[in-house]
């Protein structure tokens, strides 16, 4: 009787297991659905920001570009007042060793060797030699005049550059507390939905991905120009493609804002670092490295060209063919082969 309860029982739980498993109101289900829609939300929020964190860094780059010019122009300076002051001091003990062999002579002593003299060419000889040590004197005087005006001005330059150095480097403390607050933030945010958030990054990089090789198959099923027709010229020089098989030797490198390699980079110090290695020196900011060559419309990409995305400009990649792009793309992520981005802005041809 018990046993037959019991079987009873289990069969009754065991048929109603998928019902209840099937069940909207399970534990689990709900609570799935709210953290991709929160990953979503937190995605969202953590895209903007990076692109706040971006526009923050390569200001904070070109202002640590300044401040190096600063700093040259300081030494430079720095420099000048060295040699300004020496030339001074030249001049003072020269006129003071002058002054000092005219007081020991004294001016009866000159007048003595005019009246001692024996014929007039004597005369003429000695008046010629004193009128000579006369012009030197008036040409030692001016000379230190203008050593000292210098000297002044060096002083003044100086003073200007250290001031000026002084300001941009208390303006690079500045965004640097910015920029950290900004990823402190985003680590924040975060914070539990990390591989949710990536998951949903990787899921877009695919679809972006089909999408350019779509695009990439019809242009060659089917040359045609932009629409709207080319801005630019096509360019005169070949593109450097040396420069992607270079630039693939970095893949997997970590993103670190402000670092120009070897190991760790930005988006513009990564491209400066692999364009250095063929020898280009390009800007050290991306919204300066556009100018670096010549101008090319999206329809004459070819690999090897620098690609630049937002307005203002803040990220730089080197396009590699086929709609995509090696680049160091942002915090927490490393040097990869992506898509170009949906707001790309132009490209240039070192």
């Amino acid at each position: 009787m018990l046993n037959s309860l019991a079987v009873t029982l289990i069969a009754v739980v065991v048929l109603s297991l998928p019902a209840v498993l099937s069940s909207p109101s399970v534990a689990g289900a709900a609570p799935r659905d709210e953290l991709l829609t929160r990953a979503r939300e937190i995605k969202t929020q953590v895209d903007a920001l990076d692109k706040q964190t971006e526009l923050l860094s390569e200001d904070y780059n070109a202002a640590r570009e300044y401040h190096r010019e600063v700093a040259e122009q300081e030494k430079a300076a720095t420099e000048r007042l060295e040699l300004t002051t020496k030339h001074t001091a030249t001049m003072q003990a020269r006129l003071s060793s002058r002054a000092a062999n005219m007081y020991r002579t004294g001016p009866l002593g000159f007048l003595d060797v005019l009246l001692g003299a024996s014929d007039f060419e004597a005369f003429a000889q000695t008046w010629d030699f004193l009128k000579q040590l006369n012009e030197d004197d008036a040409r030692m005087l001016a000379d230190l005049k203008e050593a000292k005006s210098e000297q002044a001005k060096a002083q003044t330059e100086l003073e200007r550059r250290a001031e000026e150095a002084a300001a941009v480097s208390r303006e690079l403390a500045s965004r640097k507390v910015s920029i950290e607050g900004k990823l402190a933030e985003r680590k924040r945010m975060l914070s539990g939905l990390e591989a949710e958030v990536a998951a949903l990054d990787r899921a877009e990089e695919e679809r972006l991905a089909a999408e350019a090789a779509r695009a990439a198959r019809a242009a060659r099923a089917a040359p045609r120009a932009e629409p709207g027709g080319g801005t630019f010229p096509p360019p005169t020089q070949a593109a450097r493609s040396e420069v992607v098989s270079i630039a693939k030797r970095y893949l997997g490198a970590r993103y670190v804002w402000g670092a120009e390699g070897p190991n760790t980079f930005d988006c513009s110090g990564f491209t400066m670092f692999v364009y250095r290695q063929v020898g280009v020196k390009l800007p050290r900011v991306s919204r300066d490295q556009i100018r670096a060559g010549e101008r090319v419309n999206r329809s004459d990409l070819q690999p090897g060209d620098l690609v630049f995305f937002g307005n203002p400009i803040h990220h730089v990649g080197i396009y590699v063919g086929g709609g995509m792009m090696i680049h160091s793309p942002r915090t927490g992520d490393v040097v990869k082969i992506s898509p170009l981005h949906s707001d790309y802005v132009g490209a240039c041809r070192p």
